[in-house]
């Protein structure tokens, strides 16, 4: 029987895309992704011909009976989020949930993803540690931090350049003035930068030097 393959796409550097990656994608009948544009610029580069089609938040929840119908009707099938691994803070879950529900067979290859590297480079205890991702924008934001005020484990976020400031604050007003954190971006790529210090330190260094790319924040947690 034909599968979903989930395949992991570097997040910066080509040259992390595995040679598996690179023969599923070669040897499947279509290729789900967030971005056609972006998917095509990495199948060019490996000179895959495979075809393209969009999977995105905003379809997904339309999309994922009919991808299901045409897995079990012997097409090969694998998905990618425009970079990492699909389903981290990208469109993943409904269609693994669905395939499974349908008894399709799920492969997923290991790879890239920023929030390990990051965890890695920050210099904060990382043998047991949460993945918050992005945080809500507005209705329940208070709510998740508030949550999060004791917790003892590293907690891992993803953060937009343009909120980053506005999250560094919250993260003040809510863990406090002594926490440590790190900030990395760029991650794999010629700009990588790594900033780790405590809260404020890093509310200053980004307030005299706005922030730029996507960012893995990577926050200290309590102390007993």
């Amino acid at each position: 029987m034909a599968k979903l393959y989930i395949v992991p796409t570097p997040i910066g550097n080509l040259d992390d895309m595995t040679i598996r990656g690179v023969k599923v994608l070669e040897s499947v009948d279509l290729i789900l992704c967030e971005d056609t544009r972006r998917s095509k610029k990495l199948l060019n580069h490996f000179k895959i011909e495979s075809k393209l089609r969009s999977h995105h938040k905003f379809n997904e929840h339309k999309e994922v009976q009919y991808i299901a119908e045409k897995i079990k009707s012997g097409k090969n099938i694998a998905l990618v989020s425009d970079a990492g691994t699909p389903g981290i803070s990208d469109p993943g879950f409904l269609i693994t949930r669905t395939c499974l529900e349908n008894d399709i067979e799920i492969e997923c290859l290991p790879g890239a993803t920023a929030l390990i590297p990051a965890l890695l480079i920050s210099g904060i205890p990382f043998e047991k540690f949460v993945f918050e991702g992005f945080l809500p924008v507005k209705k329940g934001r208070k709510t998740r931090l508030d949550k999060l005020k004791d917790e003892s484990r590293t907690m891992v976020f993803y953060e937009s350049p343009h909120k980053l400031i506005r999250t560094l604050n919250d993260f003040l007003e809510t863990f406090g003035i002594d926490r440590k954190v790190s900030a990395s971006r760029e991650l794999t790529k010629i700009y990588e930068e790594t900033i780790r210090g405590v809260i404020p330190e890093l509310i200053n260094h980004f307030k005299e030097k706005p922030p730029k790319g996507e960012f893995v924040i990577v926050v200290e947690g309590k102390g007993k």
